[in-house]
């Protein structure tokens, strides 16, 4: 099956999904025009994007399987799939609006909308709007796997990895408050924390740990006379892998074109505690420290030039160069996970696969989506 087509399979369950919540939300009377706002709210925010995540659980259930899923099992790895992707659309609401951002997926960000067929501007009802994204994601874990065994397993996923993000979340706030910016509490091991929490275990560990409960697999089992831990295997792996994809999403926010990556940068501007900024701090010299105490995280009418000569200092290949320093960086990471994942133990080749046991498929499957992507 092509991409265009698995995303399309994907994406058939979305409007599924939405049909069932604006069902419910009919049910119980809810006014038209709040049916009207939640439908268009669910369409802005939830299907746009790569859908990576949520297409991953597909995969990793049918790596773990070892075939072809029933039209049973592709719907229930694929509503999982979309209920990281109502988190993640919940996330990015939020987000939007404690960072004042502009742009996301190449559209004004959602609490930036100025007319909701024909309803009024979002503006703070993009708050509450997030909560309901959050909240359908319980509704349809409920309806659809309440009987299952791994039920209570896929609540306290969830309940565990958003409570991990806003605990990242909350580190990133306070060490870059927009009204009292100083990067000079800035270094790489408190932006390895930042996105250890706010990224990595929602966007990487969530997805493989979902379709892992959804195939049986155990906390502990034997293999080989070994005792494995398969969740702590796959914890061991894909939080690095996310520190990775954060480190490359901080490099795209400066490298990148708005046509390239769906929004515009706003991480110098902002005084994010980003990796190239931590980069900058502890290879620079200190007339180039100097600099970016002056420029990094300054809002005004000269927001622009001083963003610009942040970003000159990046780019000067005399200098600190950080295209090249992120380009040693992602070798040495992708180098560095390939061997992680040469060492998680799975069944022999001869070996029936039943679907309880890691596979280090699953894990390369991942990291293909995210080496040297460009938006």
């Amino acid at each position: 099956m092509s991409k265009a087509d698995k995303r399309n399979k994907f994406l058939a369950v979305f409007e599924r999904i939405r049909v069932e919540l604006i069902d419910h939300m009919k049910s119980e009377k809810m006014p038209e025009d709040a049916v009207t706002w939640f439908n268009e709210s669910l369409i802005y925010n939830v299907p746009g994007g790569k859908l990576n995540r949520g297409i991953s659980v597909v995969d990793t259930v049918t790596i773990l399987l070892n075939r072809s899923l029933t039209d049973d099992e592709y719907f229930k790895a694929a509503l999982l799939g979309w209920c990281i992707e109502l988190l993640q659309a919940f996330f990015l609401v939020s987000d939007d609006m404690m960072d004042g951002s502009i742009s996301r997926r190449g559209h004004p960000c959602w609490y930036r909308v100025h007319d909701v067929k024909g309803l009024g501007k979002v503006h703070n009802v993009a708050i509450n709007d997030s909560f309901m994204l959050e909240g359908a994601i319980y509704h349809l874990l409920k309806t659809h796997f309440r009987r299952e065994s791994y039920y209570v397993d896929l609540l306290e996923l969830f309940q565990d990895v958003t409570y991990k993000t806003e605990m990242g979340q909350l580190v990133d706030l306070i060490t870059a408050p927009e009204d009292n910016i100083d990067i000079r509490k800035y270094n790489l091991d408190k932006h390895t924390f930042i996105v250890r929490y706010k990224t990595a275990f929602y966007s990487f560990y969530l997805s493989v740990a979902l379709a892992m409960r959804m195939c049986g697999v155990p906390d502990v089992y034997e293999l080989n006379g070994k005792t494995i831990e398969p969740y702590k295997e796959a914890d061991r792996i894909l939080i690095p892998m996310g520190e990775f994809f954060q480190v490359q999403d901080d490099y795209l926010d400066y490298h990148g074109t708005e046509a390239e990556i769906g929004k515009v940068g706003t991480d110098i501007v902002d005084g994010k505690c980003s990796w190239c900024v931590c980069t900058a701090l502890k290879y620079g010299t200190e007339a180039q420290k100097q600099l970016l105490y002056e420029n990094y995280g300054k809002k005004g009418a000269d927001q622009a030039v001083r963003e610009q000569a942040v970003k000159d200092m990046y780019n000067d290949e005399q200098g600190l160069n950080i295209p090249r320093r992120y380009e040693e960086y992602q070798k040495k990471a992708v180098a560095e996970i390939n061997a992680m994942i040469d060492q998680v133990p799975e069944p022999a080749a001869h070996e029936v696969v039943k679907g309880n046991m890691l596979r280090r498929d699953a894990f390369r499957a991942f990291l293909s989506k995210i080496t040297d992507r460009k938006a």
